[in-house]
């Protein structure tokens, strides 16, 4: 039986476990609360917002370069040329009630002052992507959900290019070609940003992508330029082929193609989100905000970690959390995607997506844990297959809060030994986001101590994840905590 209906069996369970309340029927505006862009750019943004519609949305005080439709909720037009900060109030309203929410718009030099947030394809449908797919996509963030709670990027990974050794790579000026399963890459775009959404690509600065497809080597300016015409709002910038280029890379050879790239793209009239990837090495998260970068890779891929004791997200989220120090506004450590509901396996690519082996607790202490990390959130399981289990884990505003929070400050280790790890997170408002994980096989009584935290007197303790408010504590919060599972708590 077990064999015959495991997602039956399981299905269950799931429900079981949802902590997330459903969103109510009156509007409720979420996501960040700050938006970097530079000056006179194309400006995209769609207010992340629950509640039953139709709903009519105001902002007041937009600058005037700036439109909003009051149906969609989606405000587009070109940024300001004048550098500053522009404070908006958003205001949703439905028959059911009003919302407000103040948002500020930071006109300067720095993008993705809070963690980018969206769906990636890779870990799901590797060399297996087109057009169709990723309009799907788009449509699925609308439809579950997700783009009400702030998700945005719609990305594209590895394998939307045509191989050297095929077809022509590039046209007669040198340009990048993609392959037949993207025959209009602009008409792509401009489907995903007539939803609000925004547009991701990548590439590599060697020869060939990880996947062998063609890379931008010696055609770095040409494909930039490319990608802003189409209309792509983020880059993927892979290592991959440029060991070829550099074989036993010096700290400035790791350093280099991705401050050449950084250059090109602040000199478009595009803002471009510019993401590095290459694992970790040269402790990129000490150098990797003075390359440019906007966010950059701690580790391997987190679809190939393993660990000899608990799940692989573990292992990657334990090294990423060391780094703390170095993440901020506009610069965030990157220990990968988020692996839940149904995904590939990234050691047999040509398998479908499956659901994930972790348990209801393990994913909810994944998602803490980016949260609490100040971590991009990305997806990269089946936009097709998204279930309630799945969006209450990847949907619940007051956990999001943590990870968008303006301070822009990633946790500290509190403790961490074999059995157990707090993180603790400064807030913004001077409240203290703390995740109490229990890394054993049984139930355990965690204690957070007010000394080993910073805090002092009488607190308010708020779940996160239950939207509740658990009471006053005093000298130490404790909880007893399901084996893998975590308590997400804000303390007042």
């Amino acid at each position: 039986m077990i064999k015959l209906f495991p997602l039956l069996l399981f299905m269950p369970l799931l429900q079981a476990q949802r902590l997330t309340p459903a969103a109510g029927d009156a509007p409720s505006i979420h996501g960040a609360k700050v938006y970097g862009c530079r000056p006179n750019h194309p400006f995209i943004y769609r207010i992340p917002c629950t509640g039953q519609r139709p709903m009519r949305f105001t902002a007041r005080n937009l600058p005037p370069e700036l439109a909003l439709d009051k149906t969609s909720g989606i405000i587009t037009g070109t940024s300001p040329a004048k550098r500053g900060d522009y404070v908006v109030t958003f205001q949703a309203k439905n028959s059911h009630g009003t919302a407000e929410r103040k948002f500020k718009i930071v006109v300067g030099d720095t993008l993705a002052l809070t963690p980018p947030m969206g769906w990636n394809h890779w870990y799901t449908f590797y060399d297996r992507i087109s057009d169709k797919l990723f309009r799907s996509a788009a449509d699925a963030m609308i439809a579950s959900g997700m783009a009400d709670y702030g998700y945005q990027f719609v990305n594209m990974d590895d394998c939307w290019m045509t191989k050297p050794d095929s077809v022509p790579a590039r046209d007669a000026g040198g340009a990048i070609l993609p392959n037949q399963n993207f025959p209009d890459l602009k008409a792509l775009t401009d489907y995903i940003h007539a939803k609000g959404l925004k547009a991701g690509i990548y590439t590599s600065p060697g020869p060939t992508t990880c996947g062998k497809f063609t890379g931008a080597y010696e055609h770095e300016e040409a494909d930039a330029r490319r990608f802003a015409q189409w209309g792509f709002d983020f880059l993927k910038y892979d290592w991959c082929s440029y060991s070829r280029i550099a074989p036993h890379p010096t700290l400035e050879d790791r350093q280099k193609p991705y401050a050449q790239m950084s250059a090109i793209l602040k000199s478009l009239d595009r803002d471009i989100v510019f993401n590095l990837c290459q694992y970790g090495a040269g402790d990129v998260w000490k150098w990797g905000a003075e390359v440019g970068g906007n966010a950059w890779r701690t580790t391997g891929d987190l679809g190939l970690a393993k660990d000899t004791r608990l799940p692989g997200f573990y292992h990657i989220g334990l090294s990423n959390a060391a780094h703390w120090e170095y993440a901020g506004p506009g610069h965030w450590n990157d220990p990968d995607y988020i692996l839940i509901g149904f995904i590939g396996n990234a050691r047999s690519m040509s398998e479908p997506a499956k659901r994930t082996p972790l348990t209801p607790d393990e994913q909810y202490s994944y998602m803490s844990m980016w949260s609490l990390m100040a971590a991009p959130l990305f997806y990269s399981g089946d936009m097709g297959q998204l279930d309630d289990f799945t969006l209450n884990v990847l949907c619940n505003a007051e956990v999001i809060d943590v990870d968008q929070d303006p301070l822009g400050k990633q946790a500290k280790i509190v403790r961490q030994n074999e059995d157990e790890l707090i993180l603790a997170k400064p807030m913004e408002d001077g409240s203290l986001a703390v995740g109490l994980f229990n890394l054993s096989e049984s139930r355990r009584t965690i204690s957070a101590a007010w000394q080993d935290l910073g805090l002092k007197g009488r607190r308010r303790v708020r779940d996160v994840w239950r939207y509740t408010d658990l009471g006053r504590a005093e000298r130490q919060f404790s909880k007893e905590i399901a084996p893998h599972g975590v308590m997400f708590v804000r303390i007042i």
